[in-house]
C-alpha cells in the first residue's frame, strides 16, 4: 500500500488505521502512538501528530471527563516544509511506506474514483485560493491549492505549493 492509498482510504472511509469520528483519545493513541502534542483550550482538545491533527470534545452528559473525536484532518501541506521522521507517525510509515511532500489532486481523485466514489466541487466552501471537494457517501472534504500566490506578491515559491496540490483531507 502507498501513501496515496492512505489518503484515498481516509477520504472514502473516514478513518485512520481503524479509528475515526467518535473515538476517544486512547483509541487514537493506540493507533498512532503516544508521540504527539496535546493542545487543550476552551474545553476542547486538539491532538497534533504532525501529518494527522485530531479534535476532541467532551462527550454527552453522564460520561463525565470522557472526550470523543469530532473531526480530524490529514495535513499533507505540512510535509512540504517538515520532512522530519516525526511528521508522519511511525504506524503510518510502517503501513504505507514513504509519504511524498506533494500530492497532485488528479492522482487522489483517480484513486477515489477507482474505489467507486465520486468527487464534486463544494461551491459553498471554495475560496479564491483553495478549492474544496466533497467525496460521495463520506464526511470527507479535500482541500486543493487553487492559487499558490493568494496575496499577489508575484514571487511564487517554486519549491512550495503548486496549483492542484492537495492541501488536506478533513473529516467532520
Amino acid at each position: 500500500m502507498s501513501a496515496l492509498d492512505f489518503y484515498a482510504h481516509v477520504a472514502v472511509g473516514g478513518e485512520v488505521l481503524g479509528v475515526g469520528l467518535g473515538a476517544g483519545p486512547e483509541a487514537w493513541e493506540a493507533a498512532l502512538g503516544a508521540t504527539c502534542l496535546d493542545v487543550p483550550g476552551g474545553g476542547l482538545l486538539r491532538r497534533d501528530y504532525g501529518l494527522v491533527d485530531i479534535n476532541f470534545s467532551p462527550d454527552r452528559p453522564g460520561r463525565q471527563g470522557q472526550m470523543s473525536c469530532l473531526g480530524f484532518g490529514v495535513k499533507i501541506h505540512r510535509l512540504l516544509y517538515d520532512q522530519s521522521p516525526s511528521t508522519v507517525p511511525s504506524p503510518l510509515s510502517r503501513e504505507y511506506g514513504r509519504f511524498a511532500p506533494r500530492v497532485p489532486f488528479k492522482d487522489l481523485q483517480n484513486a477515489i474514483l477507482a474505489l467507486g466514489h465520486t468527487i464534486e466541487l463544494d461551491k459553498h466552501t471554495t475560496s479564491s485560493d483553495m478549492d474544496c471537494y466533497r467525496v460521495s457517501a463520506s464526511a470527507a472534504r479535500i482541500h486543493v491549492v487553487a492559487d499558490p500566490d493568494p496575496y499577489g506578491s508575484g514571487d511564487p515559491d517554486l519549491h512550495g505549493h503548486q496549483r492542484g496540490d492537495v492541501w488536506s483531507v478533513d473529516v467532520w
